[in-house]
């Protein structure tokens, strides 16, 4: 895989792993091997990408993490249609505990209850949700200068 980095534990996942819930060439999923949640899966790029700081206002990037969030919708209604709730959100550093992008999609009830802490957002801290995630980083039209007239 381009651009893994040998060290990184779902850079390994991501290319050996055989009990994936959903591969193509730009993500893989799985489910996080200490679940939070009733049901919780993480959506992965396959490149090695480290952290939410590293993406910017491109379409790359945006399109990313929008495939990233389709995906783990559709495995959570797939696998989990009777919650009523879902999360998606990603650790920011430095409170991330894996240097690789990766998307918690967590169908609710938290499990145990204590463990809803880890996703809640502190400012520039904390968790971010993923819709909020995306307006950060949502391309502006093309020949905008952010300057008012």
């Amino acid at each position: 895989m381009a651009g893994a980095t040998p060290s990184c534990v779902f850079c390994a996942i991501a290319t050996k792993s055989t009990s994936l819930l959903h591969s193509d060439d730009k993500v893989v999923a799985f489910q996080d091997i200490n679940p939070s949640a009733f049901r919780h899966y993480l959506v992965v790029p396959v490149a090695h990408i480290p952290t939410v700081k590293d993406l910017q206002r491109k379409t790359d990037d945006y399109s990313l993490v929008s495939h990233m969030l389709e995906v783990g919708k559709t495995l959570l209604h797939r696998d989990a249609p009777q919650s009523h709730q879902y999360r998606f959100g990603f650790h920011q550093p430095p409170l991330n505990s894996v240097n690789h992008l990766h998307l918690h999609c967590l169908a609710l009830p938290y499990s145990p209850r204590w463990r809803s802490i880890k996703y809640l957002s502190f400012g520039p801290l904390g968790f971010i949700e993923a819709e909020k995630f995306l307006e950060k980083i949502k391309p502006l039209p093309t020949g905008y200068c952010g300057c008012d007239l």
